[in-house]
């Protein structure tokens, strides 16, 4: 068995664990920015083994710049789309913001000593 068949390579910047619809950046996230073991992570991904994790990290040592370029675009999009979601908020998030104002205010209102 080869490295490579532990994963679903769909395009050059979505490469999937095999099984299940986990990219590889969520494990390397995991493990290079957040410092958590392969254990733990096996744990917080119900759909992936132990054995998926440590493919995930092996293909990183063995691909190292590939996979750190891969991982920059990545957070640079999610990075984009968090300033795209604040331009633009969907609906549901501008009734929640809108929902959140009304009750601080009421919550301000009420520790003033007033009552409604």
């Amino acid at each position: 068995m080869h490295i490579q068949d532990y994963f679903n390579f769909l395009a050059p910047d979505d490469i999937r664990i095999k099984g299940s619809r986990i990219g590889i950046e969520s494990v390397l996230y995991e493990y290079i920015y957040r410092a958590k073991t392969p254990e733990e992570i096996a744990e917080q991904f119900e759909t992936i083994t132990l054995e998926d994790v440590y493919a995930t990290i092996l293909y990183y040592l063995h691909n190292k710049e590939e996979v750190r370029t891969y991982l920059a675009d990545w957070l640079e999009f999610c990075r984009q789309q968090r300033e795209e979601q604040m331009r633009n908020p969907s609906p549901a998030r501008q009734r929640f913001c809108k929902l959140k104002a009304e009750a601080d205010v009421q919550q301000e209102y009420t520790e003033s000593g007033n009552t409604v």
